[in-house]
């Protein structure tokens, strides 16, 4: 059994590849791709947290024409090794701060309820299409300082970025001009940043020193450009997988809908077994001898963090949703990667979960989801779903 990212069979269902790896080749070699893989738990926290060989300088995508040494244009600090990233995660940190964060609550909640509202008129709707696709998009458009008017075409734009042809080996073309429209964007929106700073993160991002050190135009533009595609699509997933694995188990499901304590333990392990995160990429800077097998410097090799959250190993029962987890069990997920590119907007994510879930438990008494007609995206990176037809009976 071979891991092919790029195949629709494997990205509907990655988790079987992945418990075979674990047992049998868990340093994994694809030959026809020439690419390698980790995937017990174990490895890879190592991986993440070690420096001098697991290298992101060639970006966390293996496509063509995102593996290369430009990646960091696009990816920003996911594109970087020390000392450059320390350097650039240190300025940006300085503008995205947490205080930064916790003042966005008042706009989550608001945003929240006007789509939850809406949602709640329809009776029947798409939870991805009506709600989880708009509310980080215009989160993180909020933060950045994105005019309303624009959010609709920014996500549509950050939404051709991530999606993949079955049988492509590369980004495709639509992907390729929305990355240029978006980087065109942000740049018109750093100019008027610069003529005309305003109380947003963009401003922030270009106001941001350290020791006399500040960001550039492309520093400001390729973290803006990640948080959009990245902040947004992952968490994005990560309210289509709540919603639609919950409803898979009615216990749990009357459970948490009887007792929203338990949302923040529905969020942590809907993270661990369905991560939107699933793959990420790192270039070989020194040999990797590992299990009776060398990955040779040069290489390529993914860190499967969706097979990682499904260790054995690590997990009781991996393979079952149960929200019911105790805390410390699910202490060890990798869901937001760990080490010095541990997620920087891991903290945004979550709070938005627990907004926006929070408040479907609040006002809602009944849910059903359409789990047939609910369609998958296809990425190489992330997981999750474009479509999941839902009803709802309000309380």
């Amino acid at each position: 059994m071979r891991l092919d990212p790029y195949d629709y069979g494997f990205q509907e269902d990655p988790y079987p590849t992945y418990a075979h790896l674990r047992e049998h080749e868990p340093l994994h070699h694809n030959p026809d791709l020439d690419l390698w893989a980790l995937s017990r738990h174990a490895d890879i926290a190592e991986a993440l947290r070690t420096e001098g060989t697991y290298s992101n300088s060639y970006g966390v995508a293996i496509e063509k024409s995102a593996w290369s040494p430009d990646a960091h244009r696009v990816m920003s600090i996911l594109g970087m090794d020390p000392p450059r990233q320390k350097r650039l995660r240190s300025l940006v940190s300085r503008g995205f701060t947490p205080r930064r964060v916790h003042d966005l609550l008042p706009s989550i909640q608001a945003l929240t309820d006007r789509y939850l509202g809406a949602c709640l008129d329809a009776g029947t709707f798409d939870w991805i299409t009506d709600f989880a696709g708009k509310l980080p998009m215009d989160v993180i458009s909020e933060l950045m300082g994105v005019p309303e008017e624009d959010r609709a075409e920014v996500r549509r734009q950050a939404d051709v970025v991530v999606h993949r042809e079955d049988g492509v080996h590369d980004v495709p073309q639509a992907g390729m001009e929305a990355a240029l429209w978006l980087a065109a964007y942000y740049q018109e929106m750093v100019d008027r940043r610069r003529r005309a700073p305003s109380d947003d993160l963009t401003s922030a991002l270009i106001a941001a020193q350290v020791d006399g050190d500040r960001l550039t135009d492309e520093d400001v533009i390729a973290f803006l450009f990640l948080m959009v595609v990245a902040g947004n699509e992952t968490t994005t997933k990560l309210l289509g997988h709540a919603v639609f694995h919950l409803t898979r188990h009615p216990d749990q499901l009357e459970a948490v809908f009887a007792d929203e304590t338990l949302v923040a333990p529905w969020i942590e392990e809907t993270l661990r077994f369905d991560t939107s995160s699933q793959l990420l990429a790192r270039l070989l800077l020194q040999d990797v001898e590992l299990h009776g097998r060398t990955a040779p410097a040069g290489s390529k090799l993914l860190l499967c963090l969706g097979s990682a959250n499904r260790d054995e190993r690590v997990f009781s029962r991996p393979d079952e949703y149960d929200v019911h987890r105790e805390p410390d069990e699910l202490a060890p997920l990798l869901s937001f990667g760990g080490g010095r590119h541990f997620c920087l907007g891991a903290n945004l994510a979550r709070l938005e979960a627990r907004v926006a879930l929070t408040a479907l438990v609040r006002r809602v008494g009944e849910v059903e989801v359409d789990h047939d007609r609910s369609v998958r995206v296809h990425s190489l990176n992330v997981r999750g779903f474009a479509s999941v037809p839902m009803s709802v009976v309000a309380r």
